[in-house]
């Protein structure tokens, strides 16, 4: 269903640059309305979440997926608006500055308050490999932008047609070169090798299917322990027939219900699991001890070298109301949605490994859906990315599917293979042009060994991160000083003086 993005934002451009007696505020109307269905048809699992996990009740996770769906809602109304607004100034430009300012608010979505890229619209296209190269450009915001220019580009079109404007073979060429450029790009990215000149090394992610309610009860935990060990054996006889270096295997976030650096019993056993035989990667929790005597809870994962060696690396983007309270000093009488043991505090910087004679890094559950998150791993030297995550929170939804898409672009944008292991699932492997080697079912366990091509390419995006988007952030600014000054001068401001 890929196609239906190409033409979906058609019906709501054609309605925001209807005749109306309040065009602006119409505009707006029809735009927040298109948000709320879209938001509230990629999020309903929301609800399940906070009522399955967070106890709420049914009532107040819908008011709470609607509030959120409504904020949401809030950027696609603006981006109505301002089609509207350029449409009766300068139609010319439109092409141009409808899929800027859609960018630009996609990329705001990201970064304000705590931030929020879930359902990006190149997301859509993450199966369809010679449209998506170009995020190694641009990221992920510059599909969007090439799907909202062809949909702009239809519209003008359909709009010229119906006003009787003569020929639009001006917009049909817009598309043609930057659809034919997107096309020619890919198919050229996707031609090239891809780490094949380095020494493959063999990873494997487990799967333990450890059910949520399960997880943190301490009268399993011997059982759970046995679950991953008991997998491991199995990954590692597969791992055997690809290598005979030592290979990397992965378990999920929070595998290890218990505070790793603790439970001795626990840490011993799992060094000598590892020991002379592979590197084991898992999450577990940790805490820190800070300078008022308080100790500060951590999210972490810990790689135990096969020769005896442990690194941590601790979360640094946390899921706001699941690990923390976000503006606590205000929000002080909202708790947590979901059950945990505390406050949780975020990690400072990227930690780089080295693993089965490679560098990998790793990004923990929530973290994958932000690309200046993982960028920064691949600057340090990570030659391979993987992925912890513990996507039980989302039951039987769509919401595995949603997460699994996003660390597609994350592949593509830096040019890295990708592994992941998910504790109920989805697990699977990515290669660096964005291509789907493995995906497990969910609820099911599962032990999966690839070879992975190491990376020690460095593509334009992971150099310069976002500044496409912001890019057009700057040109969509730029469009609306006009508005603005108006504005300030109405009112006796002094910008109108700029």
């Amino acid at each position: 269903m890929a196609f239906l993005a190409w033409v979906a934002l058609v019906p709501l451009l054609l309605a925001c640059t209807a005749t109306a007696p309040h065009p602006q505020q119409e505009a707006f109307k029809w735009g927040f309305l298109t948000g709320v269905v879209y938001f509230g048809g990629t999020l309903w699992w929301v609800t399940l979440t906070m009522h399955e996990y967070g106890h709420l009740p049914w009532i107040a996770s819908g008011l709470l997926l609607c509030l959120l769906v409504s904020y949401l809602a809030l950027y696609t109304g603006l981006f109505a608006a301002a089609v509207r607004y350029f449409y009766r100034r300068t139609p010319g430009c439109v092409i141009f500055l409808a899929p800027s300012f859609f960018t630009a608010l996609e990329w705001m979505r990201g970064h304000l308050l705590t931030g929020f890229p879930w359902s990006s619209l190149g997301y859509s296209q993450y199966r369809v490999l010679p449209v998506i190269q170009i995020a190694d450009l641009t990221g992920v915001y510059g599909v969007g932008f090439v799907i909202v220019l062809v949909n702009t580009a239809i519209f003008l079109g359909l709009d010229a047609y119906k006003r009787r404007l003569g020929p639009i073979w001006g917009m049909a060429a817009v598309v043609v070169v930057t659809v034919g450029f997107v096309l020619i790009y890919g198919n050229f990215r996707l031609s090239q090798p891809m780490g094949q000149a380095s020494t493959p090394v063999s990873v494997s992610v487990i799967q333990g299917n450890i059910a949520q309610d399960r997880k943190w009860d301490n009268t399993f935990q011997e059982e759970t322990v046995n679950t991953y060990e008991r997998l491991s054996d199995v990954a590692l006889q597969e791992a055997r027939n690809f290598t005979d270096k030592r290979p990397l295997i992965v378990w999920p976030e929070s595998a290890m219900p218990f505070f790793f650096q603790e439970e001795t019993r626990y840490r011993d056993r799992l060094l000598s699991l590892s020991r002379d035989k592979f590197d084991l990667l898992l999450g577990s929790l940790a805490w820190q001890p800070r300078e008022d005597g308080t100790i500060s809870l951590k999210n972490s994962a810990y790689l135990l070298s096969s020769t005896g060696g442990i690194t941590r690396y601790d979360k640094m983007h946390l899921v706001p109301f699941g690990e923390y309270v976000p503006f606590s000093s205000v929000l002080s009488f909202v708790g947590k949605l979901v059950e945990g043991i505390g406050e949780f505090a975020p990690g400072r910087e990227a930690v780089v490994m080295d693993a089965a004679g490679t560098t990998i890094g790793v990004v923990i559950c929530f973290e994958v859906i932000f690309p200046e998150i993982v960028r920064p791993f691949v600057q340090r030297g990570a030659t391979i990315m993987t992925t912890i995550t513990n996507d039980a929170w989302f039951g039987d939804s769509a919401a595995p599917d949603q997460h699994f898409s996003m660390v597609v672009f994350r592949a593509v944008e830096n040019r890295v293979a990708f592994a992941r292991a998910a504790n109920t699932g989805i697990s699977g492997f990515i290669d660096g042009h964005g291509k789907i080697l493995h995906v497990t079912d969910t609820f099911v366990e599962a032990a999966v060994t690839k070879r992975l091509y190491p990376s020690h390419h460095r593509s334009f995006y992971t150099t310069y991160g976002d500044i496409f988007a912001i890019a057009c952030m700057v040109v969509s600014v730029c469009a609306l000083i006009p508005s603005v000054r108006r504005i300030c001068k109405r009112w006796g401001m002094p910008f109108c003086a700029c």
